[in-house]
């Protein structure tokens, strides 16, 4: 009896043995195969470094503003007697946009016109008399102050009666009315506004450490993406005395063209102010470009080897410095090399090391200054 139970557990052991063994080997086999296992190469196309001259130039966000613009106001209480514009309407200086009512001001006018009349009548009678010394001087002198007093009450009602006709103080473009006719207005309140869009503003920062490259006359190439392809230049007019606190950016006006009204106030827009200068740069297009917070990077194509010392196709990840852009590309200050293959489509896709099959047949957009067809 118990040389068959040793018999059943030395059996027993040598199966499990055999069996540990052999689910060994397996999953040694399949770590030795997943190690070995290369996944295909990524399909990409890729483009040849070279440098070029750009110019050299600082990209910011700029504000449009209008070289003129108000809120037209009311400079007298009274009620709106006629509205004489249309929102939008383009208007020249002096143009009346709205009458108050001055039926009041008119009646005082006509008595105090009368005044005046008969003042200088009086007037006119002892200009004679004192000549003669029929009147004394200072009768005389009564009847030449109470016509200038006439005279001054006149000019008074008559500029009311001006200051209630509200008239564009420039030549620009109008709002939308904030006023109705029978409408009570105060001194103040707000009619319609009116700006003047042609030359036009763009107010944008410069950080202080570039400040002292920027010079008034320098051009300034403005776009925006609510209009794709279209470019306005313009010149720098003026740069401010002093350098913001709070972004230690020193503000920058330029001045531009604008005869369709394209550009209104406060529309964002991308400057670039031409420094004069150029400098030597790799253009990539856009999409070659991978973006991350501890570094922008590129692919680039070179031969490398796998574990088993096969030399294959693949790309290594190299991180660079980004200049400013020019349509669909973006100039490189330092990182890369002429005659370096770079990765410009597929990027997303991509990890160091990586295995990549080329195929140019395809390129993605790639012009300094594409056009809207192009899209």
């Amino acid at each position: 009896m118990a040389k068959r139970l040793i018999l059943m557990l030395t059996v027993t052991v040598v199966v499990l043995v055999v069996l540990g063994f052999v689910k060994f080997r397996q999953f040694q086999e399949a770590a030795e195969h997943a190690a070995a296992f290369q996944p295909p190469p990524e399909a990409v196309t890729t483009i040849l470094t070279r440098q070029e001259k750009w110019p050299a130039t600082l990209s910011a966000i700029g504000t449009m503003a209008p070289v003129q613009g108000v809120t037209v106001s009311a400079d007298l209480p009274g009620i709106v007697g006629r509205i004489a514009f249309d929102s939008g309407e383009t208007v020249r200086e002096g143009d009346v946009l709205v009458e108050l009512d001055t039926r009041q001001e008119q009646a005082q006018l006509a008595a105090v016109e009368a005044e005046r009349d008969l003042a200088r009548l009086n007037f006119n009678r002892l200009d004679g008399l004192v000549n003669e010394g029929a009147i004394t001087r200072a009768e005389y002198d009564r009847a030449a102050a109470e016509q200038k007093q006439t005279e001054a009450k006149v000019g008074e009602i008559r500029a009311t009666i001006a200051r209630k006709m509200i008239r564009a103080p420039f030549s620009g473009i109008l709002g939308i009315r904030q006023v109705n006719l029978g409408q009570y207005l105060s001194a103040g309140d707000a009619v319609v506004p009116l700006q003047s869009l042609n030359p036009i503003y763009v107010n944008f920062g410069v950080p202080q450490q570039d400040a002292g490259q920027v010079r008034v006359g320098r051009n300034v190439r403005i776009t925006t993406g609510d209009l794709a392809g279209v470019e306005f230049v313009g010149r720098v007019t003026a740069i401010n005395s002093i350098v913001d606190e709070a972004t230690r950016n020193v503000q920058v006006q330029a001045t531009l063209a604008n005869p369709r009204g394209t550009l209104r106030p406060g529309m964002f827009v991308q400057t670039e102010l031409m420094l004069g200068t150029s400098r030597s740069v790799v253009a990539l297009p856009a999409s070659a470009i991978s973006y991350a917070p501890y570094g922008d990077s590129v692919f680039v194509v070179t031969e490398l080897k796998d574990p088993n010392g096969q030399t294959y196709r693949g790309v290594r990840q190299q991180f660079v410095k980004l200049g400013a852009t020019r349509g669909d590309q973006i100039a490189v200050l330092s990182g890369l090399k002429p005659r370096e293959e770079i990765v410009t489509s597929g990027v997303f896709k991509l990890r160091n090391g990586a295995a990549v099959l080329v195929n140019n047949k395809v390129q993605p957009a790639n012009k300094r200054a594409p056009k809207p067809e192009d899209s």
